[in-house]
């Protein structure tokens, strides 16, 4: 088979990547759950030059494997997505080599000396890890998409905990102090690095985001002590983007309440499914505060690391 052609995407490619998506989504976890307008967002991204930060390769006219790079840190980390066919795995090294090379580079251009490139893969991905592994990538940390049933007969809104009141971010006051809980209280995570606030809002996707969806829990004695951060615009199901409560407010039952209330939000939208991400070495117990809820495993994502330089 003669070598693929390898151009940059543009956002008109929108379309035929969400179907390759979609494609690899049906190979890796039996259906499809890759929206359009994601895969718009991420070709939006504001640390992100499509001419230069992006690949599509072609076989025999057909999209086989399509790549993405964005810098966030202006440092050495740098952040890629690969997405490969199982049987064009050539073409996926091809891309793979130029997002290490273009990873490098923008990290040198930032000041650094080397590159500290993260990629995230479905823990059985279409990509054989076995060509990662030869080129020095290792996988760092794992994280669980976890899912949960959600009826409106039975997931009522709950009781708020004593001296706990909740509210709707409903004014850019309260998008700003979203933004401010989400910096503190995603301070000491695995990856986390700290953002302004129109790069967060860009992240978050906030053009496309139901505000209605985006909560923030008082407390008597702390003020604004908490959030969930979640959204309706994905076919598969509803999705709890984050849930963040501040280190001196844990404990207090701020999360489950949180957590029940976008429960019970999503199930009087209709939603038959709701769903997050979290980090399974999580140290602040979600992990578990979730299980207690009910919500299980639905597929596990990889974080692979390579350092070039």
């Amino acid at each position: 088979m003669p070598p693929a052609a390898v151009r940059p995407a543009t956002l008109a490619d929108a379309p035929a990547l969400t179907e390759l998506l979609n494609e690899i989504d049906r190979i890796e976890i039996g259906a499809p759950e890759t929206d359009q307008h994601t895969v718009e967002a991420d070709l939006k991204h504001p640390r992100t030059d499509l001419a230069h930060d992006s690949w599509l390769a072609f076989e025999d006219g057909r999209l086989v494997a399509y790549g993405l790079l964005w810098d966030e840190s202006g440092g050495e980390r740098v952040d890629v997505d690969h997405y490969v066919l199982p049987d064009h795995q050539a073409a996926g090294l091809l891309i793979l080599a130029a997002m290490e090379a273009r990873a490098l580079a923008r990290a040198r251009a930032n000041g650094a000396a080397r590159a500290v490139v993260h990629l995230h893969l479905n823990a059985r991905p279409t990509t054989d890890t076995g060509l990662l592994a030869e080129r020095g990538w290792s996988v760092v940390r794992r994280h669980h998409v976890l899912r949960r049933p959600v009826d409106a007969a039975v997931d009522l809104p709950p009781k708020a905990p004593a001296g706990v009141r909740l509210r709707t971010c409903g004014t850019e006051a309260d998008r700003l102090r979203v933004y401010e809980l989400y910096q503190r209280t995603f301070a000491d995570h695995f990856d986390f690095r700290p953002r302004p606030y129109a790069l967060w809002l860009s992240d978050i996707d906030a053009d496309r985001l139901d505000w209605s969806l985006v909560w923030i829990a008082e407390s008597d004695d702390l003020g604004d002590a908490g959030f969930l951060l979640a959204r309706d615009d994905r076919e598969a199901m509803g999705w709890i983007r984050a849930v963040g409560v501040l280190r001196e407010a844990r404990g207090r039952g701020l999360g489950e309440f949180l957590l029940r209330h976008a429960f019970a939000g999503f199930a009087a939208r209709g939603r038959d499914t709701v769903g997050l991400g979290v980090d399974t070495a999580n140290a602040t117990g979600a992990p578990r505060l979730y299980g207690r809820n009910g919500m299980t495993v639905h597929y596990a994502v990889d974080t692979w690391e390579a350092v070039l330089g």
